[in-house]
Parts: structure tokens; C-alpha cells; sequence
């Protein structure tokens, strides 16, 4: 633990059952700390830290704090995520009573300032890639520690603990641009992945986003290691005295591109139900990838993490081995049901680049076969920003259900709702239908593909879908309502 924590001996978190608010939660744990917190409902995440001893409570409430971490204000660190508003009761408490408190993104930057750092940041691929990363190192017996964004499937977690601490152990981290999180990370290696406008309710425009970008990219420690996808462009870019910048991608022979990446994935084919790739490094050896995670777009995650994996010091037998044993992470791309008459996969999509990257490779899978997509938008604002975006992404379909917008952090903006997607999206067979419609609705028609989309409360409709799917134990098919 880095000199600026070692003090602490509670961590209290306000808003635990977020994805990355719950990995630190669990390494304070993991590190002799008490940790408790609160979060507004229950979830998976949240009964998972229970199981493990974590208090948490459901109620914003100051009394319900435990009572030995507000009476030692010196000792409690408190770490809250940006989408608690400002009027919650018990940050304003905290906060005025001189306890120490931080954003999540803070307190990781002091937890990876003592490591090796991996930062890996971008509107989308960050953490399919950041989870790639550390598995690629675990695999090839790397001692590193994990902060993920998505619970990996190959260690049903979201943390990886490293067994030593000091400065030669790697940790990996998945940089959030959100609120301007990632600068407050200083890595040794660095990977930015795509810089599509997103989150423009925090940098106002897409230009500032990628200034934004631009200073976490001069962030990276001198003599590090910058890869940036092959078409991301950062003006103004200036990087510490020695940090070597390379670029990364996918590229075709059809592209006729006149300057190829540095690290570049060719050669990519369909095999169901794995794409099979070559990447070709800069030191003419050539890694022979096969991924069981399907898609073009985790194709090209897997070229960054082989970039970054061999910049570390890997073989490119170990990359090889490590890649044909990746098991992906929950809601990307993951494969829920799977029989000859029906394929259901569950998404983490929610921007109109990733679901055009998604469904392309859906399509490339199972062409010919009917794809309904069940699209629940995410935030208000990217609905309005997106629009347009949105409607042609989802216009890659042959039937399309759209819920109502998942507000998470955001209040209701006047007229914009997830119906104004409809008119543009040049299907015939579109629908918006109401949350608790959406099961009776779905049992309207056969179906052959179909996929759920979304990074809001979509995903606990996957047990119903599942259990509908699937045949009964019994022998009778469940596909009634």
C-alpha cells in the first residue's frame, strides 16, 4: 500500500455496487482494511461483497455508517464515485465533519503510483482489453495486480491481487475518461483505443475530449510506452522526454493502406465460433491469435494487448497460449444460449460505435439468420447526442425493440426519450416497448438470433431470457409466457 494510505484502517465507499467502486472495495479488503458503504439498490455485485463480509446498506443515512469508522475521522478514508449527486446526506457529512474524502479514480491513482503501471483508456474496447491484458500476463506467470471494469470471466472477478508489492509489479487498470478520471493515473505503458465523442455533458465538445486525451497520453512516465489505435488523431500531443509512441490496428490487404500500423493484425477469419488473426510485430515475429471471444472489434482489442504484452517482455508462444484461453468478460459479447434453433448473446454496447462494431460481427457469424436486437439507450444526454448515431447502428438489425432510457446519474431532458430514435431507423419492424412488456413481447415471434443491448439495467432481463430459451429439465420447451 502506497505512504499515502497506509494510515487508513476503514474505507468507507459511497456508491460500492459500481463496477470499479466494488474492485477497490475488495482491495482494501483484501488488504487487511475494514470496508463497508452504500449504494441505492441492491445488486449482484452488491450481495457478492456482502457474502464476503463487506457492509453495505441500501438507506442514505449517516446513522447507519459504522460507528468506529465516525469516530476516527484520521484513520477513514472515504471514496465516492461522480455519479453520487452532490445533495447526497451522507458525502455532505463526510465531508463537512474533515474526514478525508476522494473520487474512486483518485484513490487508484495513489493505489498504481507505487507499480508498474497499464493504463488502458478509450470511449469503448478499454475494458475487454484491460481484461485481456492481465490475462495475458497471469497466463505467462507475470506477478500483477487488476483493476477491470467488467467481471472477467476467466477469474469471475472485476480484481486481480498481486502476491508482491514494490516496483517492479505490474498492475493493469482500465482508465475511465469519464469526468477526467484518467488524470490521475501516471502509466509506464499506455493504450488509447478509440476517442469517438462521448460523455459530452463533461467535456462540453468533442474537441475537448480529445485535448483531454491528448494531456492523459502526456501523462505517461518518461521513457514509457504510448500505442494508439491507427486512426485516432490527438493534436497537440506532447509526450514525456523518452516515451516511445506506436500504432496499433486491424489492416486488411483490401485497405490499400500507404503506411501500415506498427503493430498490425491481418489476416482475420471467420471460424465459428472463433476469429482466428495473425499480428505482426515490429520485430518481424508474428503472433498467431485465436480468440473464442468473437468480434472484429475484440479482434483489434487483442492486437493492442498483444502490443502491450510483448512490450512487457512475453513470448509470443505464451501471447499465443494466453489468447486461445481467454474466456472474455461478462456482457461482452457473451454467449448466454446457445442451441441449433436460437442463439442469445447479451451486450455491453451502448454507444452507436460499439453496437455497429457489435452487430457487423453478429452478422459475420450468422448470416442469413433473423437478428433481433433489444436496445435499452443509456443516459439521456448520449440519446440526444447520439440520435442519428444510434438510429443507423441499430438499422443493422432485422427487428429492433427499444426500451426506455436508462437515466443512471441524470435527470429527465425535456422531449427526449428513446421513441425519438424510432423514425430514423430504417426498419419496418421496430417497436418501443415497456420494460414489463418486454418478455410477452419477445414471445410474439420465433426467433433465431437474438441479442440485448445496453449498459444500463438491461442485463436482469438475462435470467428470464435464459430460463425462456432454454428447454425445461423436464423435457418441455419453456418458449411460453
Amino acid at each position: 500500500m502506497s505512504a499515502e494510505l497506509a494510515h487508513i484502517k476503514n474505507a468507507y465507499f459511497i456508491g460500492i455496487g459500481g463496477i470499479g467502486m466494488s474492485g477497490l472495495a475488495r482491495w482494501f479488503a483484501a488488504n487487511g482494511r475494514a470496508v463497508a458503504g452504500y449504494d441505492r439498490t441492491p445488486t449482484p455485485l452488491t450481495r457478492a461483497l456482502e457474502a464476503e463480509g463487506v457492509a453495505v446498506h441500501y438507506t442514505d443515512e449517516v446513522a447507519l455508517i459504522p460507528a468506529d469508522f465516525l469516530a476516527h475521522p484520521a484513520q477513514t478514508l472515504v471514496v465516492y464515485t461522480p455519479a453520487v449527486p452532490r445533495t447526497h446526506t451522507e458525502l455532505q457529512y463526510l465531508q463537512q465533519q474533515g474526514f478525508t474524502v476522494q473520487k474512486r479514480s483518485q484513490v487508484l491513482g495513489l493505489i498504481s503510483r507505487g507499480m508498474r503501471c497499464i493504463a488502458v483508456a478509450g470511449t469503448h474496447g478499454k475494458t475487454s482489453t484491460s481484461a485481456l491484458v492481465a490475462h495475458l500476463l497471469r497466463h505467462a506467470g507475470v506477478d500483477c495486480a487488476a483493476f477491470l471494469g467488467g467481471i472477467s470471466v476467466n477469474y469471475q472477478t472485476n480484481l486481480l491481487l498481486n502476491q508482491h508489492t514494490g516496483p517492479e509489479t505490474w498492475v493493469v487498470v482500465e482508465a475511465d475518461e469519464y469526468d477526467r478520471s484518467f488524470l490521475t493515473l501516471h502509466p509506464e505503458i499506455a493504450v488509447i483505443t478509440h476517442t469517438d465523442a462521448d460523455h459530452l455533458d463533461i467535456y462540453g465538445d468533442h474537441a475537448s475530449m480529445l485535448t483531454g486525451f491528448a494531456q492523459f497520453a502526456g501523462q505517461v512516465r518518461p521513457g514509457g510506452h504510448l500505442f494508439l489505435q491507427k486512426h485516432q488523431q490527438l493534436s497537440g500531443l506532447q509526450l514525456a522526454a523518452g516515451v516511445k509512441f506506436q500504432t496499433y490496428g486491424v489492416s486488411q490487404i483490401a485497405d490499400k493502406e500507404e503506411v501500415m500500423p506498427d503493430i498490425a493484425g491481418t489476416d482475420v477469419r471467420v471460424e465459428p465460433p472463433h476469429f482466428a488473426f495473425k499480428v505482426n510485430l515490429p520485430n518481424g515475429q508474428t503472433v498467431a491469435g485465436k480468440l473464442a471471444v468473437p468480434g472484429f472489434h475484440n479482434v483489434e482489442n487483442a492486437v493492442a494487448a498483444v502490443a502491450v504484452a510483448q512490450q512487457v517482455g512475453l513470448s509470443t508462444s505464451l501471447i499465443a497460449e494466453g489468447l486461445a484461453t481467454f474466456r472474455g468478460v461478462k456482457r461482452r459479447f457473451e454467449y448466454v444460449v446457445q442451441r441449433p434453433e436460437v442463439v442469445y448473446i447479451d451486450d455491453y454496447a451502448h454507444h452507436p460505435t460499439e453496437i455497429s462494431a457489435f452487430l457487423r460481427s453478429v452478422r459475420a457469424l450468422y448470416p442469413g439468420r433473423h437478428l433481433t436486437v433489444v436496445f435499452q439507450p443509456h443516459l439521456f444526454t448520449r440519446t440526444r447526442d447520439f440520435a442519428e448515431g444510434f438510429s443507423e447502428s441499430l438499422s443493422l438489425a432485422d427487428r429492433v425493440l427499444l426500451l426506455p432510457i436508462y437515466p443512471a446519474r441524470e435527470l429527465p431532458l425535456p422531449s427526449v426519450t428513446a421513441e425519438m430514435l424510432l423514425p430514423a431507423i430504417t426498419l419496418a419492424d421496430k417497436h418501443l416497448v415497456p420494460a414489463e412488456q418486454l418478455m410477452s413481447t419477445l414471445a410474439q415471434w420465433p426467433l433465431q438470433v437474438l441479442v440485448t443491448v445496453g449498459a444500463g439495467d438491461i442485463d436482469r432481463f438475462v435470467p428470464q431470457i435464459k430460463q425462456w430459451l432454454e428447454p425445461a429439465n423436464d423435457g418441455i420447451n419453456q418458449r411460453s409466457i
